[in-house]
C-alpha cells in the first residue's frame, strides 16, 4: 500500500483542497480530506497577480514562496487531522495556484501556463517528495495543459454505460466516458464558467465568498438580454480541445459587464450568471457531447457548484432526459475530486508513467506530468 497527497487550489481560490489517498494497484481509497482556508491577504495578493494591469514580477516572485508555505501547511494539517505520519507519504502532488493560462498563441505570446507555489518549500517543510508543474509537459507536447482530471476519472468511473462527469469549480469542465471506453476514447473540455462569475458578483455586492446553496440567485430574475449576449461569446461555441480560466471570466470580465449594465439589480445579475453556467453547459453538450453519446442519460456533478441548489435545478430543467446526480449520490466526495485526481497523477509520475489524455488536451503524445522535487533527507533515513 502506498500513500499520496493531492493539493489543489482552483480558479475560485476558495482554499486548498487536500486529499490523502491509499493506493494498491486499482484499489484507491480516500483516507481523509480537508479544505484548508486561504488567508484573506494571501487571496487578495493571488487575485492581484492574475491581473495583467496589477501584477508585477516582484509580487509573483514573493507569492510563489508564500503559496509554497501555505500548501505545505495544508499537507501538514491534513495528516495531523488524520493522525497519519506524513513520512509514510510517497509523494505530494501540488497543482499550485494558476495565475495565468494561455492555451493558444496570442500575438507574440506562446501557449503557456503558470502555477505558483514553490515545490522546494513544500518538500523542505514536509520532508516528502513533491510533484508539481503538472500542466507544463502536456503543453510542451502541444496540448493545452487542461483539463487534467480525466485521467483519474477514467480510472475511477468508467463502466458499462455512457457517463458525463461535470465539474463545477471556478470553471466548468466535462468528461465524457463512453461505455467500456479505452483511454483514447475519453473526451473532455472546459464548458465555460461555473462559479467564477457567480462568486465574483457575490463578493462585490454582498461581501460573501460565494452564493451558499444558490440562495441569492433564487431571489433574482434572469436577464434574458444579458444571458443572450454572454452566450454569444466566442468561447462558448468554440470546438474542443479548449480550456479557459480567470483570464477570460475573472474580475476583468465582471468589471466590463457592470459598466455595460449598471442599472441591473445585483440579485438579477447573480441569477443570470447562474443560468449562464447551466446554459453554456447545455450548449456545449448539444454541440459536442450528445453527437458522441446520443443515449447519454447520466450526468454527475462535482465541485463547489454541485452544492448550489439553484444551479442544480437549472441544470435539471435544461437536461430533462438525463438523470442529474452529485458524486455523493454515487458514494464519492464532490469536493475532493480534483485533489484526488492530482494525487493519482503524482503516483503515475513517481512510477514513470504518463497521465495526460491527448484526446482531451490535444497533446501529440502520452507524457508523464510534473517535475519532482526531493526533500534534503530523502533516501537517507
Amino acid at each position: 500500500m502506498k500513500y499520496y497527497i493531492g493539493l489543489m487550489s482552483g480558479t475560485s481560490m476558495d482554499g486548498c483542497d487536500a486529499a490523502l489517498i491509499a493506493c494498491e494497484e486499482d484499489d484507491i481509497k480516500l483516507i481523509h480530506f480537508i479544505t484548508y482556508p486561504i488567508p484573506k491577504k494571501l487571496k487578495e495578493r493571488a487575485l492581484k497577480c492574475c491581473l495583467v494591469e496589477k501584477s508585477n514580477i516582484a509580487l509573483a516572485c514573493s507569492l510563489n514562496f508564500e503559496l509554497g508555505h501555505w500548501f505545505a501547511n495544508a499537507a501538514l494539517k491534513l495528516c495531523n487531522e488524520a493522525s497519519f505520519d506524513i513520512k509514510k507519504v510517497s509523494a505530494i502532488a501540488s497543482h499550485g495556484q494558476t495565475v495565468y493560462h494561455i492555451p493558444f498563441e496570442e500575438g507574440d505570446l506562446m501557449p503557456s501556463t503558470l502555477q505558483l507555489g514553490e515545490p522546494a518549500v513544500i518538500a523542505y517543510k514536509t520532508g516528502v517528495p513533491v510533484v508539481s508543474s503538472m500542466r507544463a509537459m502536456d503543453m510542451a507536447a502541444g496540448g493545452q495543459g487542461a483539463p487534467m482530471v480525466p485521467y483519474s476519472e477514467f480510472l475511477l468511473y468508467r463502466g458499462n454505460e455512457d457517463i458525463a462527469l461535470q465539474n463545477l469549480g471556478g470553471i466548468g469542465n466535462v468528461t465524457l466516458l463512453p461505455a467500456n471506453c479505452t483511454i483514447d476514447e475519453v473526451f473532455a473540455f472546459d464548458t465555460g464558467p461555473a462559479n467564477m462569475i457567480i462568486d465574483g458578483l457575490t463578493r462585490k455586492f454582498f461581501s460573501l465568498p460565494y452564493d451558499e446553496n444558490g440562495d441569492l440567485a433564487a431571489k433574482g430574475k434572469v436577464d434574458s438580454y444579458i444571458l443572450e449576449s454572454w452566450m454569444k461569446l466566442p468561447y462558448i461555441d468554440a470546438p474542443p480541445p479548449k480550456s479557459t480560466g480567470r483570464e477570460l471570466f475573472g474580475d476583468q470580465f465582471i468589471a466590463e459587464q457592470l459598466s455595460l449594465y449598471p442599472n441591473v439589480k445585483p440579485l438579477d445579475l447573480i441569477a443570470t450568471a447562474t443560468k449562464f453556467t447551466a446554459a453554456s453547459m447545455r450548449r456545449n453538450y448539444e454541440l459536442y457531447i450528445f453527437p458522441r453519446a446520443p443515449k447519454l442519460s447520466q450526468i454527475v456533478l462535482s465541485g463547489g457548484g454541485a452544492h448550489n441548489k439553484t444551479l442544480r435545478k437549472m441544470i435539471e430543467e435544461l437536461f430533462p432526459t438525463c438523470t442529474v446526480q452529485t458524486q455523493e449520490e454515487l458514494g464519492f466526495d464532490s469536493d475532493s475530486k480534483e485533489a484526488v485526481a492530482f494525487a493519482l497523477i503524482a503516483r503515475a509520475t513517481m512510477e514513470h508513467k504518463p497521465s495526460n489524455v491527448p484526446s482531451v488536451t490535444g497533446a501529440k503524445d502520452f507524457v508523464p506530468l510534473g517535475s519532482i522535487t526531493y526533500p534534503p533527507s530523502f533516501g537517507n533515513s
